[in-house]
């Protein structure tokens, strides 16, 4: 029997930003404090950094949907974590209650959301409240505009191989490199064969009390999966 949206619960996909609290949108945060049910992703069974963000915002007795995502590049386990997660949110929306789905950042913009999207929006109402996103968080903490005029941004995840990498950092105005992690030492040694390590700006966990922002060359030599590399190459468009 197919089901009525009109008849069933609201899915929220709601972006939390970079991490700082004060740094959720009003909408959000009132989504969050009238929500009878919440879902969140996990990593491998640890605690949530989604739902740290908000944690202040989590009333009293509201049901928790924990999505245990297995810390593997292998994909099939965590789209099984997300068909579990998926069907236990769909359970809720069924009886009419609306479900507000935590997500770090903005849901569509590498968002774990886009994965329950993808699974229940054919069944069910789902709204998308953006979020503050992590380029813009590490631009702001590091003083430094993106873009300007008619530059165009390119962004880049740190997982993409050397020679591609390397291909499209070389043929870009202005590069944010995100998901540095463990590819840190590729990603600088690409850079400083292209000569642009003095142009780059590592930024590690932005907007956190343990946040790390200094120029590329002095970079630690390990780094955390919420680290990015921004890079400006043309004279600062202020000027």
């Amino acid at each position: 029997m197919e089901l009525d949206k009109a008849m069933t619960g609201t899915l929220y996909g709601v972006g939390l930003g970079p991490g700082d609290p004060e740094l959720i949108t009003l909408k959000a945060a009132r989504l969050i404090e009238g929500a009878t049910t919440i879902a969140y992703p996990t990593l491998a069974g640890g605690d949530s950094f989604a739902r740290a963000i908000a944690a202040d915002l989590i009333g009293e007795g509201v049901r928790e949907i924990r999505m245990d995502v297995p810390m593997t590049t292998a994909r099939e386990p965590a789209q099984a974590a997300y068909d579990k997660g998926a069907a236990e949110i769909a359970k809720v929306l069924e009886t009419g209650e609306n479900v507000v789905t935590l997500c770090e950042g903005d849901p569509f913009f590498y968002g774990s959301f886009m994965y329950l999207n993808a699974r229940l929006t054919n069944k069910f109402t789902v709204k998308v409240i953006p979020g503050v996103t992590s380029i813009t968080a590490c631009a702001a903490e590091s003083g430094r505009p993106l873009v300007a005029r008619n530059e165009r941004l390119t962004v880049l995840p740190g997982p993409m191989d050397e020679a591609t990498l390397r291909d499209r950092i070389a043929g870009a105005e202005a590069v944010a490199i995100m998901k540095v992690g463990r590819h840190l030492p590729k990603i600088r040694a690409v850079l400083d064969d292209l000569g642009l390590t003095g142009s780059a700006t590592y930024v590690e966990r932005a907007t956190l009390p343990e946040q790390v922002v200094v120029p590329l060359s002095q970079a630690p030599e390990k780094a955390p999966y919420f680290s990015m590399i921004l890079l400006t190459k043309g004279a600062d468009p202020w000027l």
